[in-house]
């Protein structure tokens, strides 16, 4: 299977990460031109899972270093193999609250404050479950971020157009739910790794391919409950069938699968570097997408356009706390 070598091309796949993640959400814009975001999570749940499967079946298995894919897989503990299905759980009922905090909020703001809330969270959980790069520097990193946050959240409350939404609110505190619960995720996936030794794991401990695999099951699988739910019982506007979701077209559905494969492409690459980076800097690095998402938000799809200077002054100081906090974060890991 395939392996990373060194902690600059770690940060590199971290980095690649945090492009992934800040990114999806576009795919999820563009869809809700023509359906809404439930029937769209749908095709993004199906996308992360063939995206796994794929990988499972090219990286996972080719070259010489480690396990391939159905060894790994046939000797694998149930724990583990549990643990990141878990994992999956955890991720779909956070990340169908960002979704729907996305429809409902936009990226610029659903992304910061709840992937934001997320990273701050995870990295502590991860870091104490598996410590790895210098504390001062990571928690310092971490606090700049939560600096970040606060003034994403001051602009939004700010923001005429926001204010503007009877939702507004809903879709804040839908985020503030998905980053709580987001922060949990990560953990259990890294628990079913053996993240010292990707070439020759322990015995009963799983490969990225894997882990990433059986916790793609979970995301899908709990898709079955979560997804229903909420289309009969929705935040905002009246419940969607399953008949609807068959009427969409293959462009329309394709969108969705593509948002999945994004996602999926940066979360595999979030595992396959947590074995040279560590898993609370490889997941603090990958949650940076906020900062990713908030440009997409805010250039692209113009969610504060008209917003005031004070406003604009705010959204300039976030991306100034979380790039450095963002650095602190990298440099934490070569100490």
């Amino acid at each position: 299977m395939f392996i990373i070598g060194s902690y600059g091309v770690a940060v590199l796949f971290c980095i690649i990460t945090m492009i992934c993640w800040g990114s999806w959400g576009n795919a999820q814009k563009l869809a809700s031109k023509k359906w809404r975001y439930e029937l769209f999570y749908w095709d993004y749940t199906i996308g992360i899972l063939l995206f796994s499967i794929v990988m499972a079946f090219t990286l996972g298995s080719f070259g010489e270093q480690g396990r391939s894919f159905i060894d790994d897989l046939c000797q694998a503990d149930s724990s583990n193999l549990m643990s990141a299905a878990i994992g999956g759980v955890i991720f779909n009922a956070s990340n169908i609250l960002l979704a729907a905090s996305v429809s409902i909020a936009g990226m610029s703001v659903a992304f910061p404050l709840g992937v934001g809330l997320a990273l701050v969270l995870g990295v502590f959980i991860n870091y104490f479950s598996s410590p790895k790069g210098d504390p001062v520097f990571l928690f310092i990193g971490v606090a700049l971020i939560v600096l970040a946050i606060i003034m994403n959240g001051i602009a939004a409350g700010n923001n005429k157009t926001q204010a503007a939404n009877s939702n507004g609110k809903k879709g804040i505190y839908l985020a503030a739910a998905a980053g709580i619960l987001m922060s949990f995720f990560y953990r259990f996936v890294a628990a079913a790794m053996d993240l010292d030794n990707f070439e020759s794991p322990q015995e009963g401990m799983i490969t990225p391919y894997t882990a990433f695999f059986i916790f793609a099951i979970g995301i899908f699988g709990s898709n079955f409950l979560f997804n229903t739910i909420v289309m009969k019982k929705p935040f905002v506007g009246s419940p969607v069938s399953y008949s609807e979701y068959f009427k969409g077209s293959l462009s329309t559905h394709m969108v969705g699968i593509l948002g999945g494969c994004i996602w999926a492409l940066g979360t595999l690459f979030s595992y396959i570097a947590a074995g040279k980076a560590g898993s609370a800097i490889s997941y603090a690095l990958g949650q940076g997408a906020p900062m990713i998402a908030a440009i997409w938000g805010i250039f692209i799809w113009k969610e504060f356009k008209g917003a005031s200077k004070s406003v604009n002054a705010l959204l300039f100081l976030m991306f100034i706390l979380f790039i450095t906090g963002l650095s602190l974060i990298v440099l934490s890991g070569t100490n």
